[in-house]
C-alpha cells in the first residue's frame, strides 16, 4: 500500500510572484482563497491576540502553501461584542490589531509576494458604539440618526412589546427598548444579532452613501476585494412583518423570510458593482449570502451584481457520494446561467471545523460539541479537500485546517467569548471551538502563535499538528496541501470551468473527468476497487495499483492524469 504526493512546488521570487499576478485575468474565477481570521491567527507584540503584524510576518507561509489571495475577518475598530463584527469605525484598525499603517504596510507586502488581499465588510448593522448610533440615543425620539436605524414605537398599552415578533439569530428577541435622555423607557431598536449591532436602515440614502464612501476608501488603500458579511440582509420587507413562525430562524431557514434576502439587496450590489469597476486590477465581490437554495444564491452572482458568493449548501452536505454529487450538479447547473464561478467551502469562523464534523454521524447540524472518532474525521476531511479542490471554479481555506486541526470541543465554558452562547434559542454558539489561536511550533508559548499565551486556550498536544512538525514530514496534512495545491496550478484541466463528466463508478464512489485530470473519491468505510486513470498524481490515503486496477482505501480521493 502507498499514499502518493507530489512534489511542493517551488517558491517563486518575489519578481515572478508580482509578474504572475498582473498577468492572471479573471484571477477569482479559479483563486483558492485562504481566510485569516486575525484573532488567532499570530499575535506579534505578546497580548495573546494575534494582529495584524502578525498576519504581514507569515505572509511567506501562504505564499509557500500555494494560495491565491488572503481574505481577512475584521480588524477595524469595534468593542469587540462579536468579535468585531461589530464595527465602530469602518475607517480605522482597532487598537488590539494595529493601525491603519500597519493595514497598509500589509497589502503592500502581499502584493511583493503574489497575493491578493480581500478585507470584510460588514453592511447590515454597526457597533452600538458607532457615532451614528451613540448620537441617535442621545437626541431622543425625533432624531434624523435615528432613521437611519430601524427605531419604532413598542406594542402595548404603554409600548412595553416589541414592535414585532422577530428574534435574534444569536437568541432572544430582535428588538431592544432604550433608556431614554430623560430617564423613561422608549422606542425599540432592531438587532438581527446581538443587541450590540444595531441593523442599518438601508432605505435611508445615508447609509448607502456612507458605505459607498467606505468602499472607495479601502479600495484607494490597495485592497483587491471584500467578503460582504450577511450579503443577504440589509433589506427588511416593507413595514416589517410578524414572522409568524420561529421554525426556521436560523442563517439558513427553507423559505424567505422578512428580514433576509429581500430582491432590494440586489439594487445595492449594482451600485457597489460600478465603484468596483471603476478600479484596476480585478478587484472583487464574494457575498457571505445564506440562502434557501443554490438557486437563489445565483442571483448575488449575475454580471452586474458580485462575483462570488460562498456555497453554504456544499458546506453543510455529509460525506455521502450520491448527497455530495447532488449539490456539485445543482451547484453547477445554477450557477452556468449567469456565467459565475462556483465556490467550494469546507470549513470557516462560524462553524465546527470539517475534520470534527466529518467525524461525527451525519445530522448534528453545522456546529457540534462532539470530538467524535478523530482519526475518521481527519481522514474524511483530507479525502473532502482533494474533491473540493478538484471541482471547477473557487476554493476556500480556513486557516488552520490545512493542519487538519480539530474544533476544540471542550473549552470550559468560563473562557467562551461568542455572544451566541450567552443567549437562548438562537445558534449553539459554539464557535470559539474552532477559533482557537493556530500552532506554528512544537513548543514554546502558544505554540507559536505568540509570545504571551492566546485569547483562546490551545489543548496540549497542540505542537504535534503545528506547521513545524509537520512542514517536511511526509504524508502529513499539510504537505498535502501544499502538493495538491502545487498540481492544481499546474494541471490545465483543474480550476476555472463550470462542468465536470460524471464517470461510472461503485456505489458510495464519486468519479469525474475534467480533460486530462479524473478524480475519485471513495465515501465509504470500505476500499474499492477501480480502473486505473493513468498516472497517480496524489492522494489523500492509501492506494495500491495492480493489473491496470487500483484499490483506493476507505474514505480516499485520487488525482490522476491520462496525459
Amino acid at each position: 500500500m502507498s499514499q502518493h504526493s507530489a512534489a511542493p512546488a517551488p517558491t517563486p521570487t518575489t519578481d515572478s510572484a508580482v509578474a504572475t499576478v498582473a498577468r492572471r485575468r479573471d484571477w477569482w474565477r479559479d483563486a483558492v482563497i485562504y481566510q485569516v481570521y486575525p484573532r488567532s491567527f499570530a499575535d506579534s507584540n505578546g497580548d495573546g491576540m494575534g494582529d495584524l503584524e502578525g498576519i504581514r510576518t507569515r505572509l511567506p507561509y501562504l505564499r509557500d502553501l500555494g494560495v491565491d489571495a488572503v481574505w481577512l475577518s475584521p480588524f477595524y475598530a469595534s468593542p469587540q461584542a462579536d468579535a468585531g463584527y461589530d464595527v465602530a469605525d469602518y475607517r480605522a484598525v482597532d487598537p488590539m490589531f494595529g493601525t491603519l499603517l500597519d493595514a497598509d504596510a500589509l497589502i503592500r507586502d502581499a502584493h511583493a509576494l503574489g497575493l491578493r488581499i480581500i478585507v470584510d465588510l460588514v453592511p447590515n448593522h454597526s457597533s452600538d458604539q458607532h457615532e451614528w448610533f451613540k448620537r441617535a440615543l442621545a437626541e431622543g425620539p425625533g432624531s434624523p440618526l435615528r432613521e437611519r436605524y430601524h427605531f419604532r414605537p413598542g406594542k402595548g398599552e404603554n409600548g412595553e412589546l416589541p414592535p414585532n415578533d422577530w428574534e435574534s439569530i444569536f437568541g432572544g428577541p430582535a428588538w431592544t427598548r432604550v433608556t431614554e435622555p430623560d430617564g423613561t423607557p422608549g422606542e425599540w431598536y432592531l438587532h438581527l444579532f446581538a443587541p450590540e449591532q444595531p441593523d442599518f436602515n438601508w432605505e435611508h440614502p445615508a447609509v448607502g452613501d456612507e458605505f459607498r464612501s467606505i468602499l472607495r476608501f479601502w479600495l484607494d488603500m490597495g485592497v483587491d476585494g471584500f467578503r460582504i458579511d450577511v450579503a443577504h440582509g440589509m433589506v427588511k420587507a416593507e413595514g416589517l412583518p410578524d414572522l409568524g413562525s420561529h421554525d426556521e430562524l436560523r442563517m439558513l431557514g427553507n423559505d424567505v423570510t422578512p428580514f433576509f434576502d429581500q430582491d432590494g439587496v440586489h439594487d445595492i450590489y449594482r451600485q457597489w458593482r460600478l465603484i468596483l469597476d471603476e478600479y484596476s486590477g480585478e478587484r472583487i465581490f464574494v457575498a457571505e449570502a445564506w440562502t434557501p437554495t443554490v438557486e437563489r444564491t445565483a442571483n448575488y452572482v449575475r454580471p452586474d451584481e458580485l462575483h462570488q458568493a460562498f456555497n453554504f449548501q456544499y458546506l453543510a452536505t455529509h460525506w455521502d457520494a450520491a448527497e455530495l454529487r447532488g449539490v456539485i450538479d445543482r451547484t453547477l447547473d445554477s450557477m452556468r446561467p449567469v456565467g459565475a464561478p462556483a465556490t467550494w467551502v469546507l470549513s470557516n469562523h462560524d462553524v465546527t471545523r470539517h475534520a470534527t464534523r466529518f467525524a461525527n454521524p451525519a445530522g448534528l447540524g453545522t456546529q457540534i460539541r462532539l470530538a467524535g472518532d478523530r482519526e475518521l474525521g481527519l481522514r474524511r476531511a483530507r479525502a473532502a479537500t482533494l474533491l473540493m479542490l478538484a471541482l471547477p471554479g473557487s476554493a476556500y481555506v480556513y486557516q488552520g485546517e490545512e493542519l487538519g486541526l480539530p474544533d476544540v470541543v471542550d473549552l470550559p465554558d468560563e473562557v467562551r467569548q461568542d455572544p451566541a452562547y450567552f443567549r437562548g434559542a438562537g445558534q449553539d454558539g459554539y464557535r470559539d471551538g474552532c477559533r482557537v489561536p493556530i500552532p506554528w511550533t512544537r513548543e514554546g508559548s502558544s505554540y507559536g502563535f505568540g509570545d504571551g499565551g492566546s485569547w483562546l486556550p490551545q489543548p496540549e498536544g497542540w505542537g504535534e499538528l503545528s506547521v513545524e512538525a509537520q512542514t517536511g514530514r511526509p504524508g502529513s496534512t499539510l504537505e498535502m496541501y501544499r502538493s495538491a495545491l502545487a498540481v492544481r496550478r499546474e494541471q490545465a484541466d483543474l480550476g476555472a470551468g463550470d462542468a465536470v463528466e460524471w464517470l461510472r463508478a461503485p456505489e458510495g464512489v464519486l468519479a469525474f473527468r475534467r480533460g486530462d485530470f479524473v478524480c475519485v473519491a471513495n465515501t465509504t468505510e470500505a476500499p474499492v476497487t477501480v480502473p486505473a486513470h493513468g498516472r497517480v498524481l496524489i492522494s489523500s490515503g492509501d492506494v495500491e495499483e495492480a493489473g491496470g486496477e487500483v484499490t483506493v482505501a476507505a474514505d480516499t480521493t485520487v488525482w490522476w492524469t491520462t496525459a
